[in-house]
């Protein structure tokens, strides 16, 4: 039977109507299931199974929340499947102690292992949405915090979220999980118990927006450019650490790091640094110079800066997330100055 124009009219009435409604609250849903899953890619997925699993059940939504909060409970309730298929996303230094040996020898690559992952700031930053906003959720968003979830049970995690990261009031959060709010303020005792001395809404992480820490990430992207360790040796604090995701040993101290980074930074010359945003903290994207003078992804570096320098880079050796960054596979070739080689292939 064929479709008339007032149905027409009343099916795009509806679209219109599912995506003025819903789509405002996208990217603070993306954040939400970033944080309870710990992968971008992952969380990607989650909004969009959330906003099918919306717009299914939209015609039938009754008003009896508001709509920002019916969606958390769908975002949830998927979040909180897809949790019970997965493991844990750890970082290197949530599986064993620091390594040692600066030979440059390292353990082999575990792909197996869903790794944390980095999330872009420009996907975190919410059109025509307060300034005080946008920093809440980039300091909630940074790394060690979201790897500390991770060692949290599923629901624990979301209890934690809500409460914590987003202030909803117990009493909302027993609606939403369908439980009491006394269960509610017993999984947060005990996941504040979990999470000692990890700060959750107070951000120690010293913003790069002054000259002299802009001028820190300068030389950091420098070093690397120029392949530079004693450069990068004197932008690190004493405990600096150095990890890797897929490989699984990682390094702490600055004597430590910058003897492995020795080893792996040969050749100067040709490298690229593309500054950036994850996690709220500054990043950079990594393109190594082939022997054809093109620059292909290698890595997201994301720094923590302290007001002594550079207290942890975490190079996350995964070029398939430099899309989500909105960066290129590969730069044009370059040529190195004059009397340098070109670089051989790292793993930094």
């Amino acid at each position: 039977m064929p479709v008339t124009r007032q149905e027409q009219r009343d099916a795009t009435d509806f679209s219109e109507g599912f995506v003025r409604d819903t789509d405002p609250f996208r990217r603070e849903l993306l954040a939400y299931c970033y944080r309870l899953v710990g992968s971008i890619h992952d969380a990607e997925d989650l909004v969009q199974e959330t906003y099918l699993n919306a717009w299914r059940s939209y015609a039938g939504f009754e008003g009896r929340s508001t709509q920002r909060t019916w969606l958390y409970r769908i975002a949830t309730r998927v979040c909180l499947k897809a949790l019970e298929r997965q493991s844990r996303r750890p970082l290197p230094s949530g599986l064993r102690g620091p390594s040692g040996d600066v030979s440059g020898v390292v353990d082999p690559e575990l792909p197996e292992v869903g790794w944390l992952q980095p999330i872009p700031d420009r996907l975190l930053t919410m059109e025509f949405a307060d300034p005080a906003v946008i920093v809440q959720a980039r300091q909630s968003t940074r790394l060690a915090l979201v790897a500390a979830l991770q060692h949290l049970p599923p629901r624990q995690r979301a209890v934690l979220i809500l409460r914590e990261v987003l202030g909803w009031p117990a009493n909302e959060v027993a609606d939403l999980l369908g439980t009491s709010t006394a269960a509610v303020n017993s999984a947060l005792q005990r996941a504040r118990a979990q999470l000692t001395g990890v700060e959750i809404t107070e951000d120690e992480i010293a913003e790069p927006t002054d000259a002299t820490l802009r001028a820190l990430l300068d030389k950091y992207a420098a070093a690397f450019e120029n392949a530079d360790v004693a450069a990068l040796e004197s932008l690190l604090t004493d405990g600096a650490t150095w990890e890797m995701p897929p490989i699984p040993t990682w390094f702490a101290g600055r004597s430590t790091v910058t003897g492995f980074l020795a080893t792996r930074l040969t050749n100067g010359g040709g490298n690229r640094m593309v500054p950036t945003g994850a996690n709220g903290q500054p990043a950079f994207a990594l393109y190594l110079r082939d022997r054809d003078g093109t620059c292909r992804a290698h890595a997201v570096h994301v720094l923590t800066i302290t007001g002594h320098g550079v207290a942890g880079v975490v190079s996350f050796h995964s070029p398939e997330l430099f899309a989500a960054f909105g960066l290129p596979p590969h730069l044009p070739a370059v040529t190195p100055p004059v009397g340098l080689a070109a670089p051989s292939a790292s793993r930094t």
